[in-house]
């Protein structure tokens, strides 16, 4: 794998033309007042000024991407203040909002150019099959907080929308090489060009493998990472009224992983094996914007996904196929409306094992959705309210909505309150409704062996929230400002897992007890917390940006439950607080430093020791096209556990301390 990420970015070295067009990324920061004038788009499916959303939104810039060093998307997210990012091993993140973390946190909608990342077999992202590269993201946009009114059921603790660059801002060449004591070798190329004299093209490839962690015990994890990517996106735009995009991505690979298995039930025998995980993603999307006036403008995307993953033990294939089309336009002078349409299309099939099956093996399933919301302007420039709805028809529990009302005021440029009250809903999966997970064997009465198994539950409800939040931003001067957010969450139907009665099992043979624990719906609670980050401009070359989030949940039992596990597990598996400080340091003879430290408290639940992080990178501009990056991660010790929650499908290892170099060459 070194020596192909090698060779990619040798091609590229070969065929690069000094005609192209630079895409030189602008190390300078922003202004402290302009940066509550960035666009974004994920809060209400429409262009907006950050400063006047009614939500705890974070956007991670072009910039801030290139100055942190990280090499994937989990690391770029743990700057989002509130955000609960946890490696497992060097290919596994669990990743969520507000809580209810988990390897599969099915709580956390994540998209990528509106293409659902989310999967409906296990609820949740799988992170290593995200391949695009770092230098063609143009910013993330992540909410934290329900955002279903305009995305749907399983936006509920926070919305990841991660926005691509256009072809036409990344037109010439791109070439880079990187490669250290973790991630030993990758190679990226990127080459942008025109078609005819409205379109505009991007090809992309890129390459690396990645060494293995650590166990508790001081052995190999086995966990090494090879992913290769390739893509292409094509943008045409006609005079006024008219764009097309077209986009496509191809992602394989394969990852080590270990797990622990029954290998027989009689005799009862478990062991911790040694896997090869393999995965392959293929994507292709269509978008197309028309304006029909000054006041309005259509959208219609298309897009379908094949992705498959397994190892020796079980193997899932899915495709997507999804339809969204969309309507934004200006209704008298003070109302502003957007409304849209969809339709989700899933096909999945599996092969299962002794230790983990899908019954039945194969199925179809679809959702009908539309939405409407309506920003009303009360007062024009300064007080406004958001009224809104999903309708949704699924699969498992048919019809559902979604409401929510948000209020903004802003007295002047400078402030921004606002305050909303939303509902959203997590509907079930294929794990949920229709697996049997076959977690031990043991010797048991009467010379029997026994069988502790989780199953499905074909009954399983939507899981319901009813989220209250407030925020705060100010510019206090032109070197400072802040963000504030307090939350109230309450939900109910929450999953729970219930033991049932001891029984005699003939099927899998031989004839064993049967200890089984079923999926069901019986627990409720809440949570509560707050969040607050800043921007500082200490000096016309320095900038910091302190952050810190506190956060308490409460798990209930409803009456008859019986559940005594994932409550506890809830509680402990989220930190209460979470601190960062980053800062960016603009040095003579064009050097930059960037600094990140990230302090995140225990998780009682897993017995997981606080721990602070810091990575550093150390940037260099060599000429106008051509720089070098040395960067450092987890300085602070060499060796950490960030998960080990009983949700885990792999076994958790300690994340190593890290150094790389990476050349990059524009031209």
């Amino acid at each position: 794998m070194r020596a192909v990420a090698m060779q990619l970015a040798l091609f590229a070295l070969a065929f690069a033309s000094a005609q192209g067009q630079k895409d030189q990324p602008d190390l300078t920061t922003l202004k402290i007042e302009d940066l509550m004038d960035i666009k974004v788009t994920s809060a209400a499916k429409k262009e907006q000024k950050l400063s006047n959303v009614p939500a705890a939104i974070f956007v991670i810039s072009e910039q801030d991407i290139h100055r942190s060093g990280a090499t994937n998307i989990p690391d770029l997210l743990r700057m989002v203040p509130g955000l609960e990012v946890a490696q497992i091993n060097p290919s596994t993140w669990a990743i969520s909002a507000r809580g209810f973390n988990g390897e599969y946190a099915d709580k956390l909608l994540v998209l990528m150019d509106g293409r659902l990342m989310y999967t409906s077999i296990f609820s949740g992202v799988y992170w290593d099959m995200q391949g695009v590269p770092l230098e063609s993201i143009a910013r993330i946009e992540v909410i934290r907080g329900p955002g279903a009114t305009v995305w749907g059921t399983n936006a509920v603790n926070g919305v990841i929308n991660i926005i691509t660059k256009s072809a036409r801002e990344s037109q010439g060449g791109l070439a880079e090489v990187a490669g250290g004591t973790l991630e030993h070798g990758s190679g990226t190329v990127r080459y942008g060009g025109k078609v005819g004299s409205r379109g505009v093209y991007r090809l992309s490839a890129n390459s690396f493998e990645t060494g293995h962690f650590i166990t508790p015990d001081g052995q190999s994890a086995q966990d090494d990472w090879h992913r290769f990517y390739a893509g292409f996106r094509a943008d045409f735009d006609y005079p006024a009224k008219d764009s097309l995009t077209m986009e496509g991505n191809a992602v394989s690979g394969n990852e080590g992983e270990m797990v622990t298995t029954i290998v027989s039930i009689a005799p009862p025998l478990n062991a911790t094996a040694d896997m090869r995980l393999e995965f392959s993603e293929w994507n292709v999307l269509g978008q197309w914007k028309h304006v029909l006036s000054a006041r309005s403008e259509t959208s219609l995307q298309i897009y379908f996904d094949r992705f498959n993953r397994g190892d020796r033990t079980y193997n899932v294939g899915v495709n997507t196929y999804d339809i969204d089309f969309q309507h934004h336009f200006q209704w008298r002078r003070r109302q502003d409306l957007v409304w849209g349409l969809g339709y989700h299309f899933n096909s999945d099939s599996t092969t299962g094992s002794l230790r983990l099956s899908v019954t039945p093996t194969a199925l179809n399933t679809q959702k009908f959705s539309s939405f409407v919301q309506e920003d009303v302007a009360i007062r024009p420039g300064q007080l406004s309210i958001s009224l809104g709805t999903k309708f949704e028809h699924d699969y498992y529990n048919g019809f559902n909505w979604q409401p929510s009302a948000r209020l903004r005021w802003t007295p002047d440029d400078h402030d921004t309150l606002w305050a909303a009250v939303s509902g959203a809903e997590r509907t079930p999966d294929r794990a949920d409704t229709a697996v049997r997970f076959n977690s031990t064997a043991i010797p048991g009465p009467e010379n029997l062996p026994l069988l502790y198994s989780v199953f499905g539950n074909p009954g399983e409800k939507n899981e319901h929230l009813t989220a209250t939040e407030a925020g705060f931003r100010k510019a206090l001067s032109d070197r400072l400002s802040f963000d504030s957010t307090v939350f109230f969450n309450q939900y109910r139907d929450l999953e729970s897992q219930e033991p049932g009665a001891l029984r005699l099992e003939a099927d899998p043979a031989p004839v064993h007890w049967l200890l089984p624990i079923h999926f069901a719906n019986l627990l409720h609670g809440e949570t509560h917390g707050t969040e607050i980050f800043a921007n500082l401009k200490l000096a016309g070359r320095w900038t910091v940006s302190p952050g810190y989030s506190f956060l308490t949940l409460h798990i209930h039992r409803d009456e008859g439950g019986l559940d005594t596990r994932s409550g506890p597990q809830i509680q402990g598996g989220s930190p209460n607080q979470q601190a960062q400080l980053r800062s960016v340091v603009n040095l003579p003879w064009h050097w930059q430093w960037t600094s990140s430290a990230y302090f995140v408290g225990r998780l009682v639940s897993q017995q997981v020791p606080s721990y602070t992080r810091l990575d550093t990178n150390l940037g260099w501009q060599l000429s106008e096209r051509t720089s070098l990056n040395l960067v450092g991660q987890n300085l602070l010790k060499s060796l950490h556990q960030e998960y080990n929650g009983a949700d885990l499908t792999v076994l958790p290892s300690l994340i190593r301390r890290s150094a790389y170099a990476r050349l990059t060459w524009r031209f």
